[in-house]
C-alpha cells in the first residue's frame, strides 16, 4: 500500500503551483477590467451579454458564464467581472496557503470563474495561455481530492495516477505541437536556425536579459534553436518512458527552457504554468529530496540487480541516440579554426512532413499504452484496498475517473492531430462530434507557440502622439511596451498588460485589423481615466493628465536593440528606431474618419446612465476598486505572493521549532514507571525516603516535597 502514495507530493506541488498561477491570472485581469471592459472602456463587456428574452438556462447554453446572474445580484457586467476576479484571488490564495483547500470543489469554482471571464473577454483574453489555464484547471478538478466534505476521499486515492497522467499528456501536446509548428509553418528563420537572432528584440515585451541574449554570437543563437527543437520535439517522447530517470531528465530539460524564456521575456504566467504541468513527471522520492525528506528505495545495495543494470544501459542508449539524432539531423560540426560549433538543418520540408505523418498516430499509440498501464496498475491498487466496502468504493471511483480520463484523451486527439491533417482525418467521426460538443467549454485546445518569427526587418511598434494645436506633437509613453529608446525594457511578469500585448499584434498589420484601436483613440481623446490607467498607472506621468489632447494620431516605427559598440552622448540607449509610416491619421472628437470607423465596428453606442449603487454588494465592490485604483498589476500580484510566502515561512518555523520542554520531574516519573532498575532503586533509596525507582538527581526535590506532604 505504500506505492499508492508515490505521487502525493508531486500532486501537491501541481495543485499549489496552479493556485499560484490562478492568483496571477485573476489579479492581473482585475486591475485592467475598468479600462478594457468597463462602461466606457475599449470593448465594454455588456456588448457580449445582451438581454434577448431567453431563459437563464438557454443563456448559459449559448454563452456559459456566471455573469448572467449579475442582474439578479444588482450588478452590471463590469462589476460581475470584478466580483469573479476577487473571489478567484481569495480562493486561489486560500488554496496556496492551506492544504485542505486544495480541493476539487475549490478548483471547480476557480475554473468556472475564469471560464466566465473568458467568455466575455473578447480579443484581450484570446491567448493560448488563457486556454491552457482553462484546460489545466479542468484537469485539476479531476486530480484534486475531495476534502471539504466529511465523507470525502483520503489524501491519496488508488486511481490518482490515472488522472495525474492526463496532466502529463497535456504537457506533451503543448511542447510537441510548439516544436512541430515552427517547421510546418515554413518560416525561413526557423529553418535557417536564425530565429533567435530576431526573437529577443521582436517579442512583445522583452526584459533587460533579452538585450544581453541578443548580443550573443550567431553560432550560439543557432545552436540555441537546435536545443529548442530537441527539447520541444524529441524530449517530450520521454514523458512516457518507463524509467524514472528518463522522465526526470525530460523534466529538467523543460524547466531549463522555461527559465531561459522567463529571463528574456515577459510571458505573464505562461512559463510558470508550463513548469507546474511538468511536475507530473516527478515522483515521490525525487520531491522528497527537494524537501529534505527522502524516502529510501529498496534494492539499492551492491551488487546491483539485473533489472537495475538493464535500466542503466537503456538510459545510456537513450541519451546516446538523442545525441546522435541531434548531430545527424542538424549537421553539428566543430570548427576548430573559428572555435565555434556550426549547425544547419539537414532535412527538407518534404522529409519532415513525411516523418510527421509517420509518427503522429504511433505517438498516440504510445500514449494509449502508457495510459492503459496506469489504469491497470490503479485497478490492482483498488484490489489491494482492505475491507469489502472500501474495495468496492475505490473500484467505483476508479471506474469513473478512468472513464473520464479515457474520454478526455480521446477528445484531445482532435486538436492534437491538427499538426498533421491526414492523421486528423483518420480519427473516428464520433470523436470529432464529442469535441464539437465540448469545444465552447475549453476542455481541450490546440497549441503551437511562436509559429512564425515576426519583425525580421525590425520590430514594428505603434507610437501614439497627441497635440493641442495639430502642429506640436507629444509622444504618449506606455508603462511596459517599448517607446522611449533610452528606457530600459520592463520586467512585469507574471502580470500581463493586455493592451500592450494587443498593440504589438496591431503593429503587424493595418489598424483596420484591430477594431479596438479606434476605441482606444476615442477614449484617449475623451480623457477617460480608466483607459489612461492602462497607459500609465501614475497619471502624473501621462503627458495629457491635465487636459485631454485635441488631436491624436499614431506613427509606425521599426525598433532594433543597440549593440555595446554603439556610443552616444548621455545615457546609453537600449533601442534605436526608424520612422516607417503613419499608422493612424490625425483625428479629433467628432472627426468623420473616426466616427466612420466606430460605426463600422459597432463601437459607437452610448453607455447606459450609471446609477448610484444602493445595494451592499455593488457599494462594497466600488470601495475595493477605489482602494486598488492606484496599485499597478505587478505590485498587486507580488504583494499577494509576499503575503503567501510570509504565511508559509511562519508556518514552517512553527513546525520546526524546538519541542516544548518538559519538567524534569515529569520526565523522571515517566522513566520511573518504565525503568525500575535495581541500581536506580538502590541509589534513590540511599538518597530519599518516600520515592523509589529512579537514579537521577532531578527527582530529588519532587521526592522530598512528596514525602513532606505525606507526613
Amino acid at each position: 500500500m505504500a506505492a499508492m502514495g508515490e505521487l502525493a507530493r508531486p500532486r501537491a506541488l501541481f495543485l499549489a503551483g496552479l493556485a499560484a498561477v490562478y492568483i496571477a491570472a485573476f489579479g492581473s485581469l482585475y486591475v485592467q477590467i475598468p479600462g478594457l471592459y468597463g462602461r466606457e472602456g475599449l470593448l465594454p463587456a455588456r456588448r457580449v451579454l445582451r438581454l434577448s428574452g431567453k431563459g437563464l438556462w438557454e443563456q448559459l447554453r449559448d454563452v456559459p458564464t456566471l455573469l448572467w446572474l449579475g442582474p439578479r445580484l444588482g450588478l452590471d457586467t463590469e462589476q460581475g467581472m470584478e466580483l469573479l476576479c476577487l473571489l478567484g484571488m481569495l480562493a486561489a490564495l486560500g488554496a496556496l496557503l492551506c492544504d485542505s483547500l486544495r480541493d476539487c470543489l475549490v478548483f471547480a469554482l476557480l475554473r468556472m470563474f475564469y471560464l466566465s471571464l473568458y467568455q466575455v473577454g473578447q480579443v484581450f483574453l484570446y491567448f493560448q495561455w488563457d486556454s491552457l489555464l482553462l484546460e489545466a484547471g479542468f484537469l485539476a478538478v479531476l486530480v484534486a481530492p475531495l476534502r471539504l466534505l466529511r465523507w470525502g476521499s483520503p489524501a491519496w486515492r488508488p486511481h490518482d495516477a490515472v488522472t495525474f497522467w492526463a496532466v502529463r499528456w497535456l504537457l506533451f501536446r503543448l511542447m510537441f505541437a510548439s516544436g512541430v509548428v515552427k517547421l510546418t509553418s515554413r518560416c525561413p528563420t526557423w529553418w535557417g536556425l536564425t530565429a533567435l537572432t530576431y526573437h529577443y528584440e521582436t517579442q512583445c515585451i522583452p526584459t533587460p536579459g533579452a538585450w544581453l541574449a541578443h548580443q550573443l554570437p550567431v553560432w550560439f543563437q543557432k545552436l540555441s534553436v537546435v536545443g529548442t527543437y530537441v527539447i520541444e520535439v524529441a524530449v517530450p517522447v520521454l514523458f512516457f518512458a518507463p524509467l524514472r530517470r528518463l522522465r526526470l531528465f525530460a523534466f529538467y530539460c523543460q524547466v531549463l527552457l522555461q527559465v531561459l524564456i522567463i529571463l528574456t521575456g515577459n510571458y505573464n504566467f505562461f512559463n510558470v504554468l508550463t513548469i507546474v504541468l511538468a511536475f507530473s513527471l516527478l515522483d515521490e522520492e525525487h520531491v522528497g529530496r527537494w524537501l529534505g525528506r527522502p524516502r529510501r528505495r529498496q534494492g539499492n545495495g551492491w551488487p546491483p540487480s539485473l533489472g537495475s543494470v538493464l535500466g542503466t544501459l537503456l538510459e545510456l542508449c537513450t541519451y546516446g541516440l538523442l545525441l546522435c539524432w541531434t548531430v545527424h539531423y542538424f549537421g553539428l560540426e566543430l570548427d576548430w579554426d573559428k572555435k565555434l560549433l556550426d549547425s544547419k538543418v539537414a532535412f527538407t520540408y518534404h522529409e519532415f512532413t513525411m516523418w510527421l505523418r509517420t509518427v503522429t498516430l504511433p505517438l498516440v499509440g504510445v500514449a494509449s499504452l502508457s495510459l492503459s498501464w496506469e489504469i491497470l496498475v490503479a485497478m490492482y491498487r483498488c484490489a489491494c484496498v482492505r475491507g469489502c466496502f472500501w474495495k468496492l468504493w475505490a473500484t467505483l471511483q476508479w471506474a469513473i475517473m478512468a472513464t473520464a480520463t479515457v474520454g478526455l484523451f480521446a477528445v484531445s486527439l482532435v486538436p492534437f492531430t491538427y499538426i498533421e491533417h491526414e492523421s486528423n482525418g483518420k480519427l473516428w467521426p464520433g470523436i470529432h462530434q464529442m469535441f464539437g460538443a465540448v469545444e465552447r467549454f475549453q476542455v481541450v485546445n490546440s497549441y503551437g507557440l511562436f509559429r512564425r518569427m515576426t519583425g525580421v526587418g525590425g520590430r514594428p511598434e505603434v507610437i501614439l502622439e497627441g497635440s493641442y494645436d495639430g502642429h506640436s506633437w507629444t509622444e504618449i509613453e506606455f508603462m511596459y511596451k517599448p517607446g522611449n529608446v533610452s528606457a530600459a525594457p520592463a520586467v512585469v511578469a507574471p502580470h500581463q498588460p493586455r493592451l500592450d500585448w494587443q498593440l504589438w499584434f496591431a503593429a503587424l498589420g493595418p489598424h483596420q485589423s484591430s477594431p479596438w484601436f479606434s476605441a482606444l483613440v476615442l477614449r484617449l481623446l475623451q480623457g477617460q481615466p480608466d483607459v489612461i490607467r492602462l497607459v500609465q498607472t501614475d497619471e502624473s506621468r501621462y503627458p495629457f493628465h491635465a487636459r485631454p489632447p485635441t488631436f491624436l494620431r499614431a506613427q509606425l516605427y521599426k525598433y532594433w536593440f543597440t549593440s555595446p559598440s554603439e556610443a552616444s552622448p548621455g545615457p546609453a540607449p537600449w533601442w534605436r528606431r526608424q520612422h516607417v509610416q503613419e499608422f493612424f491619421p490625425a483625428v479629433s472628437l467628432g472627426d468623420p474618419t473616426l466616427e466612420s470607423l466606430l460605426s463600422q465596428h459597432g463601437l459607437k453606442d452610448k453607455p447606459p446612465v450609471r446609477r448610484r449603487p444602493e445595494a451592499l454588494l455593488p457599494r462594497l465592490l466600488s470601495s475595493v476598486r477605489r482602494l486598488c485604483r492606484p496599485v499597478s498589476g505587478p505590485a498587486l500580484l507580488w504583494s499577494l505572493y509576499l503575503v503567501a510566502a510570509t504565511a508559509g515561512l511562519l508556518r514552517a518555523l512553527a513546525r520546526r521549532g524546538p519541542p516544548p520542554a518538559r519538567h524534569k520531574g515529569a520526565r523522571d516519573r515517566g522513566e520511573r514507571n518504565g525503568n525500575r532498575g535495581a541500581e536506580g532503586a538502590r541509589t534513590e533509596g540511599a538518597r530519599t525516603e518516600g520515592t523509589r525507582g529512579t537514579g537521577t538527581e532531578g527527582a530529588r526535590p519532587e521526592g522530598r516535597q512528596a514525602s513532606k506532604k505525606k507526613k
